[in-house]
């Protein structure tokens, strides 16, 4: 980690009050003037969640396994994959528009501009907490109760946050310059939700596709996650058996946010000129 990437780590830490009051103000003012509320925030997931479990399962008849080998609905496969998703793309979407809607903060000389990808990001983590309980009272529901092994949801969770702060860092410099980037990452969202293997077995598609598009597919760091969700839910497999997998996300994520930070660092003196 080079010095610019450790001055955010610094800065996150002393600010660390703020950031938790802006985070709360933020998910707090994101459905103001609604009736609901902040219950919006939870019932379009939800309502993803079973337009999708109803398309794939009911009308096309996907089936789910334990390991391939015992039975499980498809529901809860569908769901320990969809989840860390959600945050992911919540992170990069909020992250990307972050310096725009708070443009009145970056034309502050005072304030520091350098922690709003980190709010947007620890806003993200409310909606996220509360899909993580409501994927384990599913399995419950249907009679998996969770184990140890459902702890690591916490460790694949700080990867999603990490990954995506990097990135968040990246997208919402550049997009202050050419406005097309919040375009761009919404039509890469769209793709990237069906180029990782959330309603599709990746292990079902190995027949049908070469073995370079198979590389190609796990390379996106979003499948290690994906992956590691259902193992730690349903097919009870600890990160470090995978050990090349684990080593190539973190490598991805930790050059991604060191990239990213840089080019944050760099961008940002022009920020308020732009704005």
């Amino acid at each position: 980690m080079n010095s610019t990437s450790k001055n955010i780590v610094v800065e996150m830490v002393e600010n660390r009050k703020l950031i938790k009051s802006l985070a709360k103000n933020d998910f707090k003012t994101k459905f103001a003037g609604s009736y609901l509320g902040t219950i919006w925030a939870f019932v379009q997931p939800v309502v993803t969640v079973f337009l999708y479990w109803f398309v794939f399962d009911k009308a096309i008849g996907a089936r789910a396994s334990i390991r391939g080998e015992i039975p499980l609905p498809y529901v809860l496969w569908l769901v320990a994959g969809i989840v860390p998703w959600f945050f992911f793309s919540d992170c990069i979407s909020a992250g990307t528009a972050v310096l725009v809607e708070y443009s009145y903060l970056v034309k502050k000389v005072m304030f520091n501009i350098d922690i709003l990808p980190v709010v947007k990001i620890f806003s993200s983590i409310f909606v996220h907490a509360f899909f993580v309980v409501f994927t384990l009272i599913l399995f419950v529901i249907f009679g998996y109760m969770p184990d140890l092994y459902a702890l690591q949801v916490v460790y694949y969770s700080l990867g999603v946050l990490i990954l995506a702060l990097g990135l968040s860092y990246l997208t919402s410099a550049v997009s202050v310059f050419f406005p097309d980037v919040r375009q761009i990452v919404n039509i890469a969202l769209q793709i990237g939700i069906w180029a990782t293997p959330i309603m599709w077995n990746i292990n079902d598609m190995r027949e049908k596709i070469p073995d370079v598009a198979m590389v190609i597919l796990k390379m996106n760091p979003l499948y290690y996650i994906t992956i590691g969700y259902r193992e730690a839910l349903i097919d009870k497999v600890w990160f470090w058996e995978h050990p090349g997998m684990t080593l190539y996300f973190w490598c991805f994520t930790i050059a991604v946010c060191m990239f990213g930070v840089t080019i944050f660092k760099r961008l940002k003196i022009h920020f308020a000129d732009v704005l």
